[in-house]
């Protein structure tokens, strides 16, 4: 069976970086392995909007006649979608409007590795059916590197969402999708889900990520509070408890 992704990019205020996203990917996918990239935009106030917009209109429905586009060498059809806020909400919905038959998560600041697509479908039709790429900061903070390095191991402790997270379509609704209960930490329960079942893989190719909140927060104090959460969570934290300690420590 042929194997098309979706790609599913969460949104909220990212005016800043999303049309660099979307003509990435649009440069680095072939129309034979990605169906579409959806973005799902959790209430921008910023611009966002008006950007997707320049690359489609196709809003909230798949039928909207399409207008000037950037040109590139490959041109998915790109959708915007609005969604309450919440990652775990947008990503869902995106999901329910996807038509292929695997779904790609990625964060707006995330910038996977050449041959992506490919890279994943290669994945898929080997049997494993969910798993991320290793990471790499856009940093040279010795820490950073370092927590990128450790990315490249099959180790629970070295994944995290900014690294993006392919799945089937079929795995992920058998799983009940993400947890809306999560404000955040949603990547990691669903990736906890895929270790219980040791159905994840880690493709060694590397996904390079924004340090922005490392720079805005600092890089000790948010790693910190990152280890805090994922401790808290280890002994058995509610979604609302973690949720509480990140609108404290760090929002």
């Amino acid at each position: 069976m042929p194997y098309q992704i979706s790609i599913i990019i969460p949104v909220l205020n990212e005016v800043e970086i999303i049309g660099n996203l979307l003509s990435y990917l649009s440069n680095n996918s072939t129309a034979t392995n990605s169906t579409e990239i959806i973005v799902v935009d959790g209430g921008s106030t910023d611009g966002t909007l008006d950007l997707v917009r320049t690359f489609s209109v196709i809003e909230n429905t798949k039928k909207a006649d399409s207008i000037t586009k950037p040109e590139f060498k490959h041109q998915p059809n790109i959708f915007l979608i609005k969604s309450p806020k919440g990652r775990a909400k947008q990503m869902n919905l995106g999901a329910q409007a996807a038509t292929g038959n695997v779904l790609y998560f990625l964060h707006a600041d995330s910038f996977p590795p050449k041959d992506f697509d490919q890279l994943i479908i290669n994945e898929v039709n080997r049997g494993n059916n969910a798993g991320c790429f290793r990471m790499q900061f856009d940093s040279n903070h010795w820490w950073l590197r370092l927590a990128g390095w450790l990315t490249q191991f099959s180790w629970r402790a070295s994944r995290g969402g900014d690294q993006s997270q392919f799945i089937s379509k079929e795995l992920f609704f058998e799983l009940g999708g993400f947890d809306e209960n999560y404000t955040i930490y949603e990547d990691n329960d669903l990736i906890n889900k895929l270790y219980a079942r040791k159905q994840f893989v880690v493709i060694q190719e590397w996904l390079t990520t924004s340090a922005r909140r490392y720079q805005e927060h600092g890089i000790w104090k948010l790693q910190f509070h990152f280890w805090a959460i994922y401790v808290k969570k280890w002994f058995g934290a509610s979604a609302k408890d973690l949720l509480a300690y990140y609108n404290k420590h760090i929002r």
